[in-house]
């Protein structure tokens, strides 16, 4: 595919593709995501190469686990479900202060659901901000408009649940 397709597909510049591409910029999530459904992929596809084969296709090994660095936005993602599981993906999100899944609201098909497991996360729904602490739980439609962010001092860590419709 050109750059100029997946731009047209993805919505995003020329310029910003070919950058991509060349690995000049890191990508946001709501640049992976883009990408992600213009090639019809899951978002887990752009993470580090497949490990030597598991001998259990169910189960990852902490040190197999797939990750993608967001070094813009201070993100950290670790696919925990294997990379074919499917309608579900479950991610670790470690979000660094002043970490944010970027300035734009995100939607998508489907649902999003998380658990707060250390630090503080604000979510955004709707427009709406929500002050999450480690033990606090979230479930809402992802075709809501939804950012987060660590407005905090300590790091942020929590699970993160992408369901497909």
């Amino acid at each position: 595919m050109s750059i100029q397709e997946l731009s047209r597909r993805t919505g995003l510049s020329n310029g910003m593709v070919s950058q991509l591409e060349r690995g000049l910029t890191t990508p946001s999530v709501r640049s992976l995501r883009l990408m992600s459904q213009a090639l019809l992929v899951p978002i887990s596809h752009f993470f580090d190469p497949e490990p030597v084969q598991a001998p259990n296709p169910h189960i990852v090994r902490r040190g197999e686990r797939h990750f993608l660095r967001l070094t813009s936005s201070g993100v950290l993602k670790e696919l925990l479900s294997p990379k074919d599981a499917g309608s579900v993906e479950m991610y670790e999100l470690t979000i660094s202060p002043d970490g944010s899944s970027g300035s734009d609201f995100l939607t998508h098909e489907g649902w999003k659901a998380g658990y707060i497991l250390a630090g503080r996360i604000r979510l955004w729904l709707d427009q709406s901000p929500h002050s999450l602490e480690p033990g606090d739980s979230f479930l809402f439609p992802g075709t809501m408009p939804y950012m987060f962010d660590n407005p905090g001092r300590e790091t942020g860590r929590m699970l993160w649940f992408s369901m497909k419709a």
